[in-house]
């Protein structure tokens, strides 16, 4: 079945973008960003640390707690060739927690820089942990596609891969930021509410949130809830495609608590994304409802939502309520404290949403999934919201100013 969103042709998404409006590095204070509000159709600005005056007073905030991790780590061949290993997810063992854990040997599914360097054989470097050399090596097992299979293995049991990171890993900035990371990414690049490790990429509408802020928010009354997608460096992957329907979505980890499951049930119709990969867990929620009322003993393999499976009408027949309801009895008869799955959802026009009423948002690369997101949700309006950012000064992408959609 052909669905009018699958015909979408990824030109009507293009706009210019000029290299000197892509903020290379972000403002000395988060908070002091510039603001974009739209709502109903109306288009106006203020600075970032007023937001809580714009958002409903009765609004659910729902942030994306993931931490980015050092996922580069740089190996030498004895020639001199130097090889880049980028991890991308875990494969063994495949829960991330887990991995951080290892303390012998771990694998991930990698893409590698300068492959046709690394034709076989162990790459190695040593690596001054908590002021101890530790070897650390890399393996390649298998190819899929353009991503492999890397197991590392290293020679001291006192160190977890985590260190391992913390003390060779780069953390990976965003490719069109066009320059090397920097000391100070390490803190720029993670939003100040950060806490579970997972991401190759920040969920960069929350950068601009600060302590002080998030206070302000609650001394209003607005509350605020956190959810996990670790966000995969799919993000970055451009629509090479005429129409969307020949894109393949990524697939990236999700981990929501049980009691913020029921928080979002209680307040549907004011829930507030921060962040499109907010949005995308929130809107997944429903569809894992959904594949729950038809399959209500499925396994966590079976609940992964699938990149077309809104566009389908058979699928968008329960409430909102009725979704999250199958999902906390799936919890309850499981004895399970959180649900952990993963989505390939696509947003794009022709979607209706079904948990999201407002998005906290940076500004996106033209021709990309992220801005077919943001079309959808402003039902085609896009087009007047960049256009007044491009006329007043907006800076763009994952450092830039930020936008609040209602």
């Amino acid at each position: 079945m052909m669905t009018d969103t699958q015909q979408l042709r990824m030109e009507e998404f293009d706009y210019p973008l000029p290299d000197e409006r892509i903020a290379k590095f972000p403002l000395a204070h988060r908070d002091e960003s510039k603001l974009l509000l739209y709502k109903a159709g109306t288009v106006s600005e203020a600075q970032f640390k007023q937001i809580g005056q714009f958002l409903p007073d009765n609004a659910l905030v729902v942030f994306n707690n993931t931490r980015v991790i050092q996922a580069r780590l740089v190996f030498y061949k004895e020639t001199g060739a130097r090889i880049e290993v980028f991890c991308l997810e875990p494969v063994e063992p495949h829960d991330y927690a887990l991995v951080f854990q290892q303390t012998r040997r771990c694998s991930w599914t990698c893409l590698i820089g300068n492959l046709k360097k690394w034709k076989s054989g162990k790459l190695s470097q040593t690596v001054v942990v908590n002021g101890k050399p530790v070897v650390l090596q890399a393996e390649r097992l298998e190819t899929h596609g353009d991503s492999h299979r890397v197991e590392f293995s290293w020679n001291d049991e006192s160190c977890t891969f985590a260190d391992l990171l913390e003390a060779a890993g780069e953390l990976p900035i965003p490719p069109y930021l066009h320059r090397d990371t920097e000391a100070s990414d390490l803190e720029t690049y993670q939003t100040v509410y950060s806490k579970i490790k997972g991401s190759v990429a920040a969920p960069t509408a929350g950068l601009h949130f600060t302590p002080e802020v998030l206070a302000g928010l609650d001394a209003k009354g607005i509350e605020r809830e956190e959810l996990t997608l670790h966000v995969g460096a799919g993000t970055f992957k451009p629509v090479k495609s005429e129409t969307i329907e020949g894109h393949e979505m990524h697939t990236e980890f999700i981990s929501v608590n049980r009691s913020t499951i029921a928080h979002i049930r209680q307040k549907l119709g004011q829930i507030i994304a921060v962040g499109t990969t907010s949005v995308r867990t929130l809107e997944s929620l429903y569809y894992i409802g959904v594949l729950l009322a038809s399959n209500p003993e499925a396994g966590s393999e079976e609940l992964v939502v699938r990149q077309w499976m809104p566009y389908d009408a058979k699928n968008n027949r329960l409430t909102a309520d009725e979704a999250l309801q199958h999902i906390l009895d799936y919890l309850d008869r499981h004895k399970m404290d959180k649900l952990i799955t993963a989505t390939q959802i696509l947003i794009a026009p022709g979607y209706q949403f079904k948990v999201v009423r407002g998005i906290v948002t940076n500004f996106h690369q033209p021709k990309s999934t992220l801005l077919l997101l943001i079309s959808a949700f402003v039902q085609g309006n896009w087009k007047s919201i960049y256009d007044y950012a491009l006329a007043n000064d907006f800076r763009f992408l994952s450092y830039g100013d930020s936008s609040l959609l209602l």
